[in-house]
């Protein structure tokens, strides 16, 4: 494989697009820097397909990065494939407003071929490529220039493992069948609502408890207000107030600036300056959320108890079975929510539809209904019909 010197100039870019683009398919990964910022800082973009690789640098002087960002969202011949790279879309969204279509991830890609639940890259490519990689240059600071050939090197590295494990996990899931399992989770990756940050609905990232329509209305506010503060100071939001902070304002908000210094969460100095009278003035301009905008309310069967909750410990149990005998992630399966909800008596879940519920959702509601009990045939602990296991109360049985 030809691996060309970082890439500076938008000529040098072109002509390395114009050719990716006669391929089947890319290989894509990103070094970023967020640590201090709100946007996130794109320091180096790296390609390959299976003849060439490349670094790109977007710092460069000059350099239009166009005839790349062209090629990852409007090129729909060109198969994009990552691993692991939601926070690398979303660096894509956030400069072109698109995502990179269509999308293939080697993470999720794994959940269907093993029960690996989220792998690493380094364990990727060992148990792909059988050795391991140099992690020297993981922690840089990959916003310094200029770069050397070392943190090139390992950038580089990046795709050109990838544009070779990728065949191989695309022959396996032909063999087993699975390629059409990942379907929905690939549109979900490139689903560009993912990556839409819209301040008005920052709120709903948020965890508080009821559904007040005040306190919702109060939370939406003020959830707002901290996205457009950091993104004028352009840092992270957690440096204005923590999740936690606003969550605790919203269902005790404070009756005047002065009791903000009594906030967890918030220094002293709140309770007089700027940042904490623009705060109450959001406060104090909330209103309550409509019957519209109330989050959807979470679907109850009826309630759990000791009984429904051994119920659904033998789903998790199940799963745990299932996943083991077909050799896949068991959260591609299910979740353990969910689980819970079928024990509860809910019937409209993912597990219930489509390939999951061949391959264990109707097993799994067959447990709930009684038709199905636990065995150990052949010293290993299985899942069968009570008719097959020469019983006929299923109490017993399990």
């Amino acid at each position: 494989m030809k691996i060309h010197p970082l890439i500076t100039t938008t000529d040098e870019l072109a002509s390395l697009c114009e050719r990716l683009a006669k391929a089947d398919f890319i290989t894509v990964d990103t070094e970023f820097m967020r640590e201090s910022t709100y946007w996130p800082e794109l320091c180096l973009i790296q390609v390959a397909d299976t003849e060439e690789a490349a670094a790109i640098d977007p710092m460069a002087s000059g350099i239009d990065m166009s005839p790349l960002l062209d090629l990852l969202v409007d090129n729909e011949d060109v198969l994009k494939v990552f691993h692991a790279g939601g926070q690398d879309v979303e660096i894509i969204y956030n400069l072109t407003g698109k995502t990179p279509h269509p999308i293939f991830d080697t993470q999720i890609a794994t959940m269907a071929i093993s029960q690996s639940e989220q792998i690493g890259y380094s364990n990727l490519v060992e148990s792909w490529l059988g050795f391991t990689v140099d992690k020297g240059a993981r922690f840089t600071d990959w916003s310094r220039r200029p770069l050397d050939a070392r943190q090139i090197e390992y950038a580089i590295g990046d795709v050109t493992h990838l544009s070779k494990i990728f065949p191989k996990i695309l022959n396996r899931l032909r063999k087993t069948g699975r390629g059409e399992w990942l379907d929905a989770e690939m549109e979900k990756l490139a689903d560009p609502a993912n990556y839409r940050n819209d301040p008005a609905l920052a709120w709903q990232r948020i965890k508080a408890a009821g559904r007040n329509p005040a306190m919702l209305g109060r939370l939406k506010a003020i959830a707002a207000w901290r996205e457009y503060e950091a993104q004028d100071k352009n840092i992270p939001r957690g440096r204005i107030a923590r999740d936690e902070t606003l969550a605790d304002i919203a269902s005790h908000p404070p009756r005047a600036q002065a009791d903000l210094a009594k906030v967890r969460g918030l220094s002293a100095g709140w309770k007089d300056n700027e940042i904490g009278r623009r705060l109450m003035a959001t406060l104090e301009a909330a209103k309550p959320l409509t019957d519209d905008e109330l989050p959807p309310r979470t679907p109850r069967g009826a309630p759990l108890g000791k009984e429904g909750a051994l119920v659904a410990d033998l789903l998790k149990l199940l799963l745990k079975i299932r996943s083991r005998e077909i050799d896949v992630a068991s959260r591609l399966l299910a979740r353990s929510e969910d689980l819970e909800l079928l024990a509860a008596g809910v019937r409209e879940l993912p597990l219930l539809q489509g390939w999951r519920y061949e391959v264990f959702g109707k097993d799994a509601l067959d447990l709930v209904e009684g038709k199905t009990a636990f065995a150990v045939v052949k010293n290993k602990l299985k899942m069968a019909h009570i008719d097959e296991i020469g019983g006929s109360d299923p109490e017993a049985a399990e």
